[in-house]
This record gives C-alpha cells, sequence and structure tokens, in this order.
C-alpha cells in the first residue's frame, strides 16, 4: 500500500473538503478511517497511513453510532514523534453522505454502523448451495435504509448448472438493481464487476461467509490480500477469512470496503425502507380499499387478490410479511426502552432531589 497519495483517489468531493475547511483553518489533516479496532482507528491522509484515536470530547459527547466508522471522513491532529506508524487524534467526523447500519446483536435496540459514505453496495451470493434469495432481499432492505445503490453479484458461475435460473431468481426480487453473475476465481471473471466502479466511487461488499468476497477483493486489487479457504462441500459454508471491516483503495481510483461475512443479519430499518425494497407489494397496497389494510381478511385488499391470481408471488409475499413483522417488533421495543430509560432519569432526578432536600433541612 502507497505511503502517501491524493484522497480524491479514494472519494474526497467538493462537498467534502468544504465541510473539512472550518478544520483546516485550524491546522487540522483531512483523513479517512480504513480500519476500527475498538477504540483505536487507522486512517489514510495525505502524510500516510496513521494510527489514531479520538479526542475525549467525541466520544461523550455523541452516541457511538455518530463515532468514527470505516469509510468516515474525519479531521484529524497528527501528532509529534517517530512512531511508525505516525500517531494522530480525530477531533471530528464530517457529515456522512451515508450510512450502512445493522442492529446489533442482543437484546438492546442499538445500531451497529458497518460503512460510512458508500455509492455503491455489492451483495455477494454463492451460487452453490449458499444461494438464498431471502437474504438477498434483507440485504437491500438494508441498502434502501441506507440510502446506497445497491447491485446483486452471483459469484461461483462455474459451479452452477443452471446460471440463467438463478439470474431471473435475483432479477425477481431485485427492485431493479443490476443483477451480475461472476466466477472471481476465473482470470477476467469478474470484469462485469470492474465495469461498474469509477474513479472516487466507494464500494462495499456485502455476503456471508464463503461467498467468495476475498477472492473478489484480490481480483480487483491485482494482489493476493485477503486470505483464501475452501468452504465445506456439505453445505457451501465458508470459515471467516475476513475479521474486520477494512476500506482498501482500489489501483484504478476508488475504494472498495471488505466486511467479515454476517451470519446475523438483523434489521435497522423503518418501513418506508422495505417498501422500497418490495416496490411492487408497496404499489399494490396502494390500491387497497383501506389504507390501513393488513391484507389478511378486508374487502377489496389489492395485495390479496393479486396473491389468488398469481400476479404476486407467495413466497415473495411471506418474505415481506415476516420482515414487517420483524421491523414492527423492533420499533416496539425501542419504544419500550426509551420509555424504561426516561423512567431511570426521573427517578434519579427526583433521588437527587430528595438528598438535596435532606441536606437542606440538616442544614436549617
Amino acid at each position: 500500500m502507497q505511503d502517501c497519495f491524493d484522497l480524491t483517489a479514494i472519494g474526497a468531493t467538493n462537498p467534502v473538503f468544504e465541510a473539512f475547511e472550518p478544520y483546516a483553518a485550524r491546522g487540522l489533516v483531512l483523513g479517512r478511517v480504513s480500519v476500527v479496532y475498538a477504540d483505536r482507528y487507522r486512517i489514510y491522509t495525505p502524510r500516510g497511513e496513521m494510527a489514531a484515536e479520538a479526542i475525549g470530547a467525541l466520544l461523550y459527547r455523541t452516541e457511538r453510532p455518530a463515532w468514527p466508522a470505516v469509510g468516515d471522513w474525519v479531521a484529524v491532529q497528527p501528532l509529534l514523534g517517530n512512531e511508525t506508524p505516525a500517531q494522530a487524534m480525530i477531533h471530528a467526523v464530517l457529515p456522512r453522505r451515508t450510512m450502512f447500519s445493522r442492529r446489533a446483536a442482543g437484546d438492546r435496540e442499538q445500531e451497529q454502523p458497518i460503512a460510512a459514505n458508500i455509492d455503491l453496495a455489492l451483495i455477494v451470493c454463492g451460487l452453490d448451495q449458499d444461494f438464498n434469495v431471502r437474504r438477498i432481499e434483507r440485504y437491500l432492505t438494508l441498502a434502501h435504509a441506507a440510502g446506497v445503490d445497491a447491485a446483486i453479484v452471483l459469484n461461483k458461475s462455474d459451479l452452477c448448472a443452471d446460471v440463467d435460473a438463478r439470474l431471473a431468481e435475483a432479477a425477481r426480487v431485485a427492485a431493479g438493481a443490476p443483477v451480475l453473475a461472476i466466477a472471481a476465481r476465473a482470470a477476467d471473471g469478474i470484469e462485469p464487476v470492474r465495469r461498474l466502479l469509477g474513479p472516487g466511487v466507494t464500494i462495499v461488499l456485502l455476503g456471508s461467509s464463503g461467498v467468495g468476497k476475498s477472492t473478489l477483493v484480490n481480483g480487483l486489487l491485482g494482489e493476493e490480500r485477503q486470505l483464501v479457504r475452501e468452504v465445506r462441500e456439505t453445505d457451501s459454508r465458508g470459515r471467516h477469512t475476513t475479521t474486520y471491516r477494512e476500506l482498501l483503495p482500489l489501483p484504478q481510483g476508488g475504494a472498495l470496503i471488505d466486511t467479515p461475512g454476517m451470519r446475523e443479519l438483523q434489521l435497522w430499518a423503518g418501513q418506508d425502507s422495505l417498501d422500497s425494497a418490495f416496490a411492487e407489494i408497496a404499489a399494490l397496497a396502494a390500491e387497497c380499499r383501506f389504507r390501513d389494510c393488513s391484507h389478511v381478511t378486508e374487502t377489496g385488499c389489492a395485495v390479496r387478490a393479486a396473491l389468488e391470481t398469481g400476479e404476486l408471488d407467495s413466497s415473495r409475499w411471506e418474505s415481506y410479511r415476516k420482515l414487517r413483522g420483524e421491523i414492527a417488533w423492533h420499533a416496539r421495543q425501542t419504544d419500550v426502552q426509551a420509555a424504561q430509560a426516561q423512567k431511570r432519569r426521573w427517578k434519579a432526578i427526583h433521588k437527587a432531589m430528595r438528598r438535596d432536600y435532606k441536606r437542606e433541612s440538616l442544614r436549617d
């Protein structure tokens, strides 16, 4: 990796430079986060790669989702010293154009950022036993929530007996997103992906382990950067070869963000994002007789009518219904947790008031 480079090659645009102007006046340097290690960061700057930490004010005055994430543009202060790599402090995260997030694992309703300032999400799916249309729909919903364009990349076309059938299946749920079939291990097998790239474009690779993301990354970089392992023959599942998210500059300009395979992908999205990913169902629902139609027993339901005539695929509807229920459940949990947090805050305030009142009484 080069020690020093032009930031415009990895996506810095006029809005980024404009947002950075107040920090430049303070003598800070523009950088982009390439790796996040808990509370440590690696960043690209015009002065080369640096290891960085965030100042306390940035961490304690903002919620965790606003902390630096892979792909973020940041204002940094290089520190004096002879350390290798050079050290720096992150003073601010510049406004994000887009943010790809999922719901964090566990019981708390919390956003987990995946990557920031993405132009295109490549949803990679294997054309072997790992092929899963429902998973593609889930990734597309998250892409719509992030405001990010998406393309579906079906890898391992050389292992599939009927590529056209798989392409047709993916196209039916793609909601207009391009659908590509590639063979990442072949010499020219990734050319369809290369045609989606361009100077300053940042892409993120999403998909479960074993779909060939690391092989695709190596092909796009032109070097064996990522470790590649064979998948299990029984179920085509892979072992995690990528263990953390990383932004990597591309030789032809732009950047890619590689992500670990995600077995569990909980939605961080709202109803609008779901309707965008399932546009044909949203259009049918708009024709229902009742605005709050549940699409179960109501008369004049356009969705039920489309299911009966075969205009709407039943498996597509079941996937939509499942994701809608999941989003609604998480929304209720968010409301419950917000109410509980508010109750704890008022309890602490009343406790402090009683304590102060008791102190004043003792003084009297």
